[in-house]
């Protein structure tokens, strides 16, 4: 593990007008704050108000471009985790204080976007300036709007709205959010595109403080991958990014909220409430339990809150005096955060695949080292490689002479021929037991003693004496004369087996249904024989789990029935009076066994039910086979009936394997060169004359792609309600 460090707390001051110079002052370090207050004289003359604070932070960003926030607070954060650290970025403070403009910025202008924006450019960068490592980039867009989560990005068209609430799940690598959809972006413009689609479905509303103030904690995450491009790497690293850009803190009184906004209030303000407790409880370290579950915000920043992540949180505040009142919670928030340490440590995981490969090559070199050693001691005729079949026949050769008596021992040379020479005398044994029983079943039908109807079918035709005995049966040895086949009775010759000829190529093709019924007997009987039997074994499933279904029913109308009557014992107890002995209730016999039946009810529907569960993820693979046998058969018909039917045979005679053409392959004569368009030539008119240079051509370009889109949409809309009307 890393070792732990605390959390970095900066805080960002909204440029004003009216900044309050007498009550807020910063310390020369630019790291602190000193807040002062002047006594409310209507308290009267003994007075206890406290009228001054200092804070010590990491930094105070005043009157700060986007720029120098972003190498202030992100840089550091993104860069360790191209490096296999976890990062989360946090923004935090009263609403209208400018989270979301530090954050995401202004998707408008280029110059001032925020720290989302930037990270994924540095993120892309650094890729590109590491060409030893293949670093995948993947992004995800959550939403907590009161009390509920929502995917962003689900109004994608290849996404759609997910069936099946999104819920938080823990497990040993940490909380992720079963049912949130994580997309591969491979070049800087996808990753932008993604933001601006997801900042377009975020919940925004009005009211006095903030005319766009948003609604909803959002968390934007980044997950990295790197593999070494070194085939003998086998170590790989991941990490993820998180930004979170928090819903604003509101005085009700000041902000005027009403109705779904006032709502809306509620629930961040209480969500922010729980997030400072788990943060004060992480702050002290004599607090064994921290209450991360008390709301969906804590719960999935679980593993960002003093876990193995870089933690940085950014406090915005206002600088006038009217908001003194929650710039001064706002840094309370900021200095408690400074408590909290992490214990950031790199990602490493390990890739299976290049593990197999590396092990492979260190065993070749082994053998080398062996080979070289055999050959110092004179054992140059010892191998370590697999036998091949010609080792192992020779093998079976001389374990035959061996159990002959033609061969007076087998000469060992390693621990591989001793194993396989005792293969090899359990191959021969079964062997010699098949030819037995094969002998024996040509001379002779056997009769098993214990099969009583054989032993009666053969008494009625004489092979059977009165006493059970076999006909020649020697005495006190199980071995009796038996009747032999009828092909080998005297006075009959065998039948010669047909041979079947090659059949002509009729001039016409006979129709699919009646080639197919031949196909499944002739050269599909295999995968036909396969089908049936994934298919039998498909429906003995099926009805298996009819019959366990309507144990489960019949057993869930019992334990009901057992409920009634149990429920009727306990009333007819409270009715006559309950009695006590030493504290524990007294019940009748008749009560304690409806007790005892319906907790052996329970343990067996929990039992059929795990059954069932079983049963139906069998069907679902049974079904998955008989699916795939049967688009196999199908498959395989329609290439032998064209090869049969269809295609000419002087064709056939040049697709057969050694030829120059195969089926499918389309002769290529020329290529076709399409010239630019006009949508070429603006995007490359707009690279050469936009005012940022070409670092802000992907920004723009998934801009303008996320725009028209949405566009579009809404034109479609007005059309469609346009024609209802």
């Amino acid at each position: 593990m890393g070792t732990r460090k605390k959390v970095h707390a900066f805080v960002r001051v909204k440029p004003t007008d009216d900044f309050a110079h007498e009550m807020i002052r910063y310390g020369d370090d630019k790291r602190s704050i000193d807040i002062h207050l002047k006594k409310d004289i209507r308290r009267g003359v003994v007075n206890n108000q406290q009228t001054d604070w200092s804070f010590k932070l990491d930094g105070v960003l005043h009157d700060a471009s986007q720029d120098l926030v972003y190498e202030t607070v992100a840089k550091d954060v993104v860069s360790q985790a191209l490096d296999g650290y976890n990062g989360t970025i946090m923004c935090y403070g009263q609403t209208g204080a400018g989270k979301t403009y530090t954050m995401t910025g202004a998707t408008e202008n280029y110059k001032h976007r925020g720290i989302l924006p930037r990270a994924l450019q540095q993120v892309f960068r650094t890729i590109e300036e590491r060409p030893t490592h293949a670093i995948t980039v993947r992004v995800s867009y959550l939403e907590i709007y009161n009390e509920s989560l929502f995917d962003l990005l689900s109004t994608l068209p290849y996404v759609g709205p997910s069936v099946t609430p999104m819920t938080i799940v823990e497990n040993p690598q940490g909380v992720f959010i079963k049912g949130l959809s994580v997309h591969l972006t491979s070049q800087e413009e996808d990753a932008f595109s993604l933001l601006f689609e997801g900042e377009t479905n975020r919940i925004i509303a009005s009211h006095t403080m903030n005319k766009n103030s948003s609604r909803s904690h959002c968390i934007f995450t980044i997950y990295l991958e790197a593999h070494s491009r070194t085939l003998s790497e086998e170590k790989y690293i991941t990490s993820k990014i998180n930004l979170v850009d928090l819903a604003g803190s509101e005085r009700l009184g000041k902000s005027g909220s009403e109705g779904r906004v006032l709502k809306e209030a509620t629930c961040i303000n209480k969500s922010l409430s729980f997030l400072e407790q788990a943060i004060i409880a992480l702050g002290d370290q004599k607090r064994d339990h921290i209450p991360f579950r008390q709301c969906k915000l804590t719960h999935a920043l679980k593993d960002s809150l003093g876990g193995n992540c870089n933690m940085v949180l950014v406090t915005n505040m206002y600088g006038e005096a009217a908001q003194l009142e929650e710039t001064l919670s706002s840094l309370r928030f900021a200095s408690r955060m400074k408590l909290v340490t992490t214990e950031p440590a790199i990602n490493e995981k390990y890739d299976a695949e290049r593990m197999v490969k590396n092990l492979e090559k260190e065993l070749a070199l082994l053998k080398q080292e062996l080979a070289i050693h055999d050959s110092l001691t004179n054992r140059t005729f010892v191998t370590y490689d697999p036998m091949d079949e010609i080792q192992i026949a020779e093998i079976n050769s001389q374990v035959r002479r061996y159990l002959e008596g033609t061969l007076d021992e087998i000469d060992i040379i390693n621990l591989r021929q001793i194993k396989e020479v005792f293969n090899q005398f359990r191959v021969v044994l079964s062997q010699q037991e098949q030819e037995v029983e094969s002998t024996l079943r040509r001379k002779y039908t056997l009769i098993d003693r214990n099969d009583f109807a054989a032993i009666s079918a053969v008494q009625k035709v004489g092979l059977v004496d009165v006493d059970g005995h076999l006909v020649g049966e020697t005495e006190g040895q199980n071995f009796g004369l038996g009747v032999a086949p009828f092909s080998t009775k005297p006075g009959k010759k065998a039948k010669s087996k047909k041979t079947f000829k090659e059949p002509l190529r009729p001039d016409t093709p006979p129709s699919k249904p009646v080639a197919f019924e031949e196909f499944k007997n002739e050269q599909g009987s295999e995968i036909n024989r396969i089908f049936k039997e994934n298919k039998s074994i498909l429906n003995e499933r099926r009805k298996r789990a009819s019959e366990t279904t309507q144990r489960i029913n019949a057993i869930k109308r019992e334990i009901d029935v057992t409920k009634e009557a149990l429920n009727f014992q306990k009333s007819l107890r409270e009715k006559q009076g309950e009695y006590e002995n030493k504290g524990l209730m007294i019940i009748d016999e008749e009560e304690f066994l409806l007790i005892v039946k319906l907790k052996d009810l329970k343990k067996q529907y929990r039992s059929e039910y795990q059954d069932l569960r079983d049963l139906r993820a069998e069907i679902q693979y049974c079904q998955h086979l008989v699916d795939q046998c049967r688009h196999r058969l199908l498959m395989e018909f329609d290439i032998w009936y064209n090869e049969s039917f269809v295609i000419p045979e002087d064709m056939q005679m040049a697709l057969k394997p050694g030829s120059s053409i195969r089926p499918g392959m389309v002769p290529v004569n020329r290529i076709v060169s399409l010239g630019e368009d006009d949508q070429d030539k603006f995007s490359q008119l707009q690279q050469r004359v936009l005012p940022e240079g070409p670092d802000s051509i992907s920004f723009y370009n998934a801009k303008i792609k996320t725009e028209q889109k949405h566009n579009y949409l809404k034109t479609m809309m007005g059309l469609q309600q346009a024609h209802r009307k």
